[in-house]
């Protein structure tokens, strides 16, 4: 398993005791924080999994990058988001799941609450919608996809190696989007699917996340270069561009507490202006504050 934090400390070690509930036993768990200060080793020992500090450059998809990297010698890796909390046997149907679908090359679960659409939820709001769902095992099974949601993204290992296939580290920080791209180049060897009985909560947390002006110029720069480059269908991309503008500006006057609308509008221009002037780039986030 492998986990890239950022500014999240204390929901990072709620999420890793809550990993010491799953009936499957991760085999070993790498975490990447983006600096020394967002993962502290000495809980390590209280833990029943091995757990391994990864060092990497800043930014999801580096970060994400360093843990490939340190993964050879496993089938499976399982990407959680710091802030993804699994049902107990979440682990155990990833390993059924690969094992009896040997055409399947990436798998997401089903998110029974995404904090990202609203204003976030707690650890204690994660717990209670987890204890309403474990014993549920609705839903059709295994649906293609076309993409894994990368909050709870697990991979088959061979494919990715068999591509030498890393995450985009053009796209910096917060990497919007990188989990399409990651899936869409996977996806030449075998299928991507959601599986419904891998059941999960995202908290959404908005601590250590891009400020409104950088993911705003995300929201423009990333879905272009991805289409540009051939793993974002050019409607896809256009949708996604559309709802978020949409958005942004209809609610700039009146903004939610957790969002900062204006700071995504101001993005989302200076994404438009750079377009029409030739210079788009999603790196350029680094550079705005």
């Amino acid at each position: 398993m492998g986990i890239a934090t950022a500014g999240r400390t204390a929901i990072l070690n709620d999420m890793l005791r809550g990993l010491a509930r799953q009936a499957r036993q991760p085999d070993k768990v790498f975490v990447c924080p983006a600096s020394e200060q967002d993962f502290d080793m000495t809980q390590a020992a209280t833990l029943p999994y091995p757990i391994e500090r990864v060092r990497g450059l800043r930014g999801s998809c580096a970060q994400r990058n360093a843990i490939i990297d340190v993964s050879k010698g496993f089938d499976v890796l399982v990407f959680f988001d710091d802030d993804f909390f699994a049902s107990r046997d979440f682990l155990a149907e990833v390993e059924r799941c690969f094992l009896t679908q040997p055409t399947t090359v990436a798998a997401s679960g089903r998110v029974i609450a995404d904090g990202i659409k609203g204003p976030g939820l707690d650890v204690a709001a994660a717990h209670a919608a987890l204890a309403s769902h474990e014993s549920l095992r609705s839903g059709a099974g295994s649906v293609e996809q076309y993409n894994a949601y990368g909050c709870n993204m697990a991979v088959r290992l061979a494919a990715v190696h068999a591509l030498n296939l890393r995450f985009d580290e053009n796209l910096p920080l917060y990497g919007w989007l990188e989990d399409v791209d990651f899936c869409r180049r996977l996806a030449c060897r075998g299928r991507i699917i959601k599986n419904e009985h891998m059941i999960g909560v995202h908290l959404g947390h908005k601590g250590g996340r891009s400020t409104g002006l950088r993911l705003g110029y995300s929201q423009i720069a990333n879905p272009i270069y991805l289409w540009r480059k051939g793993t974002f269908r050019l409607d896809l991309a256009l949708r996604q561009m559309g709802m978020n503008l949409a958005a942004n500006f209809g609610k700039v006057l009146r903004p939610e507490p957790w969002i900062d609308r204006r700071g995504r509008v101001r993005g989302n221009v200076l994404a438009l202006i750079d377009l029409m002037r030739g210079r788009l780039d999603p790196r350029r986030v680094l550079y705005l504050s």
